[in-house]
């Protein structure tokens, strides 16, 4: 499968017939330019490729397919560039999609820094960006848009679910490592202000380039501040280099407890459970959770190899929710479109008592897991644990005291 640019293919009989049917009646004179076309501008190369990637490409591709390949009879197209970890990079591919490309929506964008540059040229273009892997809460704050929804990954909702929890539990000292940019810098706010609001302290904090080529004078800072807890606000490789290092450093299994804050499935693949277990995190999607769950699942894995993470799965979920809009409002335009996502609840495989806000936040459940001890592992990818259910009006920043220009203030 080529990924520089991505095709919807032929669908199995009963896929495209049940695609058909949907869209019969309805006018491809309405989708501008004829075709309906996606993009994902991801990192496919670098730290974040096995987070997004090929994984996050293939989940657009399964929705676009699972549509029926059509929408308002009109042909969907997905397209994917790299940005190799460069906002300026990201920018471009963004301009040069929404001037010359006819790129209709995109619908993630990986790292932080980057999305918060397409989502401000998504809307100076009139163009819907649909945000899955960044986790920044500014994207819904001071920077958000009329045109965009930040729909996974959300660095508030992770702060507050998986902080509160490690605290109540006895965690209360922290000492943060964490990536040099906003995302890691709005991971760490937010689960320090959830620390020190429960009771705790924060003794501390090391910040690390993206994609270190060593971090042992971090994990050594961390060590040496006697922090209960060492509270890792970065993702992708660099998360598994962290853990890794500290493994080598018998600083894992150890008195101190190690927090993914942005930890995913693919981390507690790379690494076994040896080293992650007992670990704990937030996901707003476990493949093993029922049989709507494994059942998508298998079929990512058939095609990727690997379970899917919540940012792929997110991917999926967003796309056919954009779809859906489009079908329904009979019109691609933007502003309809927008409208129609944000009046229909979300509830599918992905997530549950969902629905997208004024700010662009898509408020859903979130699940607090354990990693499992290798001793509780029952069949390969058998890896987390159930604690608790979050609902999403408790796990998400509330509206009020919101930043987010498009939210009118409370009556005085």
């Amino acid at each position: 499968m080529n990924y520089r640019t991505l095709t919807a293919g032929v669908m199995a009989a009963a896929l495209a017939a049940s695609g058909a049917a949907a869209q019969t009646g309805l006018d491809p004179g309405k989708v501008s330019d004829g075709v309906v076309k996606i993009g994902l501008i991801l990192d496919m190369s670098g730290t974040y490729s096995e987070l997004t990637g090929k994984g996050s490409a293939t989940a657009a591709q399964m929705a676009v397919e699972d549509f029926g390949g059509k929408v308002l009879g009109a042909p969907i197209e997905v397209i994917v560039a790299d940005h190799h970890n460069s906002a300026d990079q990201a920018a471009a591919i963004a301009r040069d999609w929404f001037d010359h490309q006819h790129v209709d929506a995109v619908v993630d964008v990986s790292g932080s820094s980057e999305a918060l540059y397409v989502q401000r040229i998504a809307d100076t273009r009139s163009k819907i960006a649909i945000l899955n892997s960044p986790g920044a809460n500014r994207l819904t704050e001071e920077g958000c848009t009329a045109t965009s929804v930040h729909y996974t990954n959300e660095t508030y909702a992770v702060a507050h679910s998986l902080g509160r929890a490690i605290v109540a539990n006895g965690g209360d000292t922290w000492f943060f490592i964490t990536v040099d940019y906003s995302y890691g810098y709005d991971l760490e706010d937010e689960t320090a202000t959830v620390v020190k609001a429960n009771g705790g302290s924060v003794l501390g904090h090391a910040r690390h380039p993206l994609d270190s080529p060593d971090f042992s004078s971090y994990l050594l800072q961390a060590q040496q501040s006697r922090a209960k807890v060492i509270g890792l606000a970065d993702g992708g490789s660099d998360l598994t280099s962290v853990i890794k290092r500290a493994a080598a450093m018998k600083m894992i299994p150890g008195p101190q407890i190690f927090a993914g804050l942005s930890m995913r499935i693919n981390q507690v693949h790379d690494l076994g459970l040896a080293t992650t277990q007992g670990m704990m995190l937030t996901e707003s999607f476990y493949w093993d959770s029922d049989d709507a769950t494994r059942a998508w699942s298998k079929r990512f894995f058939d095609r990727v190899g690997l379970m899917p993470n919540s940012l792929q799965a997110g991917v999926y979920s967003s796309t056919t929710h954009y779809l859906q809009a489009i079908a329904k409002t009979g019109t691609d335009a933007t502003e309809s479109v927008m409208q129609a996502m944000r009046d229909a609840p979300i509830d599918d495989f992905f997530a549950h008592n969902g629905h997208i806000r004024i700010d662009g936040l898509m408020v859903h459940d979130l699940h607090l897991y354990r990693v499992k001890t290798p001793a509780e592992l029952h069949y390969p990818w058998d890896y987390f644990q159930l604690v608790t259910t979050i609902p999403g009006d408790q796990a998400f920043p509330p509206l009020t005291g919101s930043k987010c220009p498009l939210v009118e203030p409370p009556p005085q």
